[in-house]
C-alpha cells in the first residue's frame, strides 16, 4: 500500500517517466467525456534546470481517496515480490496522476477512462461486498479483477472496467519498468560494461591487423 510519508515525486523524474512511457503506450478509446483538466493548451516545455513541485505546472487530479484506489490495484498488478518492489513503492500512483493531468492529447484520452474506470470499481467493490476496493481482502480483489482482466473475455456487464483495467495496467507496467527498480526486476542494466570484459579475443585482433605476433 502508498507510503503516503513519502514526499511527491520531482517533476524532472516524471518529465524523464513521461518520455519513456509515451513510447511504449499508445492512446485508445475514451469510455466518456469526463471534466477536462483546468491547464489549457501546451504552454511551452519546462525549464529542466528548475525544481517543480507538484501542481505548480499544471492541476492535480485524484483526491485522497482515488490515490487510495489506484495504489491498492496498482499493489495488486505488481506486488512486492523476490524481484522488486511494489509499485506504489516506486511511486507508480504519483505518475499514473500527473499523466492524465497533463493537457496533451494522450493524456486528455486517457483521463475519462481512468477516472470512470476507478468510479466503477468503487461503485463495484461496494455492489458485491459493501467496501472500498482498496479495503477489500486479497481474494476480494481478484474476483473483481478476474472479471476485467481480459478485454475479449469479458461479459457486456464488465466490458468498461475492462476497457479501463488495460488502459491502467499498461500505464502501470510503463511507469513500473520505467524506474530503476523496474529495470532491476527484468535484469536490464542499461549502459553498464561488464567487469569481466577483457577486451577482444587476440585471434581476432591479430586478424584485423591491429596487433603483430611475435615470431
Amino acid at each position: 500500500m502508498e507510503n503516503e510519508s513519502l514526499p511527491r515525486l520531482s517533476r524532472r523524474t516524471l518529465i524523464k517517466w513521461f518520455a519513456a512511457v509515451s513510447a511504449s503506450i499508445a492512446a485508445g478509446d475514451s469510455l466518456g467525456l469526463a471534466q477536462s483538466p483546468t491547464a489549457k493548451g501546451y504552454g511551452t516545455d519546462p525549464d529542466l534546470m528548475k525544481v517543480y513541485n507538484p501542481g505548480d505546472l499544471w492541476p492535480l487530479t485524484f483526491s485522497p481517496a482515488q490515490r487510495k484506489t489506484v495504489a491498492a490495484l496498482a499493489d495488486l498488478i505488481f506486488p512486492a515480490d523476490h524481484l522488486g518492489p511494489a509499485a506504489s513503492a516506486v511511486r507508480v500512483p504519483d505518475f499514473i496522476d500527473e499523466w492524465i493531468s497533463a493537457p496533451y492529447p494522450q493524456q486528455y484520452g486517457d483521463r475519462p477512462v481512468i477516472l470512470e474506470g476507478l468510479a466503477w470499481l468503487e461503485s463495484e467493490s461496494q455492489k458485491r461486498f459493501g467496501k472500498g476496493f482498496a479495503d477489500l481482502a486479497a481474494e476480494q480483489h481478484r474476483a473483481i479483477c478476474d472479471d476485467i482482466a481480459w478485454p475479449p473475455d469479458a461479459k457486456p456487464e464488465f466490458r468498461k472496467g475492462a476497457e479501463f483495467f488495460n488502459r491502467f495496467r499498461n500505464l502501470a507496467a510503463g511507469a513500473y519498468y520505467g524506474s530503476a527498480e523496474g529495470w532491476k526486476a527484468i535484469g536490464y542494466i542499461g549502459n553498464t560494461p561488464s567487469p569481466t570484459f577483457d577486451g577482444p579475443p587476440k585471434e581476432v585482433l591479430e586478424r584485423l591487423g591491429l596487433i603483430q605476433t611475435v615470431e
